[in-house]
């Protein structure tokens, strides 16, 4: 099998509220639009792909026509710290403060309206306990 391209699918009751969320607080932007989906890329790079889906569509197997719940989308940026301050400005919920961890990220977790929880990371060292855990090409280092 050769995967031609991955992302994921946010199951939702609010289609146009969510995909806003994710347009409005983190850079995506249209690459289609209907009322029970939207397809949205990055605005810097076209290749990182979310979307977001009606919950009770009928293309849904019925028994799991539910909104997300129990899902984490990890971001990785450049600068968690330069996110953390426009999401706290922006009000959006701090549910994790921005933070080193010693397995090797600096990050913060928010949640989009659905409860869906966004981890904001940029990978650093991890201690030395943490970087035995490592394949050595997984490593993080710092730029």
């Amino acid at each position: 099998m050769r995967i031609t391209s991955y992302y994921p699918v946010v199951l939702t009751r609010d289609v146009a509220g969510t995909a806003a969320f994710y347009q409005t607080h983190f850079g995506f932007r249209s690459a289609f639009v209907s009322d029970w989906y939207v397809h949205l890329q990055f605005g810097a790079d076209a290749s990182v792909n979310l979307a977001i889906l009606d919950s009770q569509h009928e293309t849904i197997p019925e028994g799991a026509r539910t909104p997300a719940a129990g899902l984490i989308l990890n971001f990785e940026v450049e600068d968690p710290d330069a996110v953390y301050r426009e999401v706290e400005a922006a009000g959006l919920p701090i549910l994790t403060p921005l933070r080193n961890e010693p397995f090797g990220q600096r990050h913060f977790i928010t949640a989009d309206p659905n409860g869906v929880l966004i981890d904001v990371i940029k990978p650093i060292p991890p201690s030395a306990e943490y970087a035995s855990q490592y394949e050595t090409e997984a490593l993080p280092h710092v730029d």
